[in-house]
């Protein structure tokens, strides 16, 4: 008999109350592991310890530098680990090892630099408009958070919400995505390995519509951290304006990308490839749509097409291996779909276009990477998220119609610019309505840069210092300096 894997609830590992739930690796379908879910029971009991332990003035009253010491810790024991975890994470969503890797090794950075901050941070004393009044701007604690994840990079998203939650003081429960729990659960070994007080942190699989709704509305939770699909944060966003509660919400995207007729073809070719068909195109920063300038979009198509039947789809455990399997069989009916719709309502499919069959193939939801012409921005899958190994190209003339175009969707988190003359790429940077934009790279991190969207993309901001206040509510201290009596009762 499979045995079933405790959740962890409130630093207790022990049976959730609801059915048990299977982890399968999308490679070839095979059993990960079966493991417990939570309740609307269980999710009381943890919000209710929570709320009791982020207020115990061991906690709320503990300096940063303890605060950090346990991030310290679990940023040392995440890198201790980093081909146990890159192996648990590719079995749980079935990315290629060498990306889940970087993806393991991105939330040990983010564990150590919101250590940093946290141990580092000040507090403020703003200017002085009376000489008989001292002012002083504190930061503290929001209280119990509720943190979503997503299945694509669960790791890392994972440590981008924790590691600043819990430098700020809060507690925190985390409902990751029931496909992906298996990393989630590492996650909580890895606080409590790392000193976290009991209480502070819970993770609860199982069903969003169960869990996740059971979360959100309880009236102890005075925070919502979600990433994911924007239906779902449209929801969040419901529930977080009725209780008059904060919101993170990192959603998606149907980024653009564009190469002018001066870029480096190769340089743009490699990237542009990357920033769609790495993670099999399930990213919600992909770049998604291509505009190319038309004095070089043959030269560009013609590279981007030979360079795209070159990658190696496989097995993810496979070393050399650029991409491997979607998450799911829905998902990949989902994105063959997409790709139908975009033939019928005009589309030619120059590459791709197909499930990969044969061999490891006919074990696994491959994929082909997949490039479209012959479509107008305003197409379905041009407006449209689709999240696959799925690229539109558009050719452009003028950059007037480029922003429009660009900027038509109702997507803004990410974009893409390829060109040699950066005075070019930083005033049409200034004018893409997006959170972030790569000039000649795509899809870099830097932990200290703060990352979110715009539009449908999202609300708020993700890493940097801003990240960890955004874990935290700002009071104001005024204190009298007078020894006279307040002369208005003179």
């Amino acid at each position: 008999m499979t045995k079933v894997l405790d959740l962890y609830l409130a630093g207790e590992w022990k049976q959730g109350q609801g059915n048990p739930s299977e982890s399968r690796f999308p490679a070839d379908g095979s059993l990960n592991a079966v493991f417990s879910t939570a309740t609307e029971a269980d999710v009381n009991e943890a919000v209710e310890k929570a709320e009791k332990a982020w207020r115990d003035p061991s906690w709320r009253n503990s300096l940063p530098l303890e605060r950090a010491k346990v991030l310290y810790k679990v940023a040392e024991i995440i890198e201790a680990n980093a081909k146990e975890l890159s192996a648990l994470q590719t079995k749980d969503n079935g990315k290629p090892l060498a990306e889940t890797f970087g993806l393991v090794m991105s939330a040990a950075g983010t564990a150590r630099y919101m250590a940093a901050a946290c141990e580092t941070f000040d507090q403020n004393l703003p200017s002085q408009r009376a000489s008989d009044i001292l002012t002083m701007s504190v930061y503290e604690p929001i209280g119990v958070i509720a943190a979503i994840t997503p299945w694509n990079s669960p790791i890392a998203s994972e440590i981008q919400k924790l590691a600043p939650a819990i430098a700020a003081g809060n507690a925190v429960i985390l409902k990751p995505a029931e496909a992906t729990s298996l990393i989630a659960l590492e996650i909580a070994k890895i606080f409590e390995q790392a000193g976290l007080p009991k209480g502070l942190l819970s993770v609860l699989p199982g069903k969003g519509s169960v869990i996740g709704n059971a979360l959100v509305s309880h009236p102890l939770v005075k925070k919502i951290s979600f990433t994911g699909g924007t239906s779902t944060g449209r929801r969040l966003a419901h529930v977080a304006a009725e209780k008059l509660i904060t919101t993170s919400l990192e959603l998606g995207g149907k980024s653009p990308t564009i190469v002018f007729e001066d870029a480096d073809l190769d340089i743009a070719s490699h990237g542009v490839a990357y920033g769609i068909f790495s993670s099999a195109g399930q990213a919600c920063i992909a770049g998604a749509r291509l505009f190319v300038h038309q004095n070089v979009y043959d030269e560009f198509l013609e590279k981007l097409v030979t360079l795209t039947r070159g990658l190696r789809v496989g097995h993810p455990e496979t070393p050399d291996t650029h991409i491997g399997p979607l998450i799911s069989e829905s998902h990949l009916k989902s994105v063959d779909d997409y790709v139908q719709l975009a033939v019928k309502e005009g589309g030619q499919v120059v590459v791709g276009g197909q499930r990969l069959t044969g061999g490891v193939y006919d074990q696994g939801t491959y994929y082909a990477p997949t490039i479209i012409t012959g479509l107008k921005n305003t197409a379905t899958v041009c407006q449209e998220e689709i999240f696959g190994p799925v690229l539109v190209v558009i050719p452009f003339e003028d950059e007037a119609t480029l922003l429009e175009e660009a900027n038509d969707s109702f997507y803004g988190l990410a974009a893409g610019i390829w060109t040699e003359n950066y005075r070019k790429a930083l005033q049409v940077a200034r004018q893409l309505e997006v959170g972030t934009v790569w000039v000649n790279t795509y899809k870099k991190f830097s932990v200290s840069a703060p990352f979110g969207g715009g539009k449908e993309s999202g609300i708020g901001r993700e890493k940097g210092r801003e990240g960890m206040l955004a874990y935290m509510q700002q009071k104001s201290i005024y204190l009298s300096l007078s020894d006279q009596p307040n002369p208005w009762a003179n």
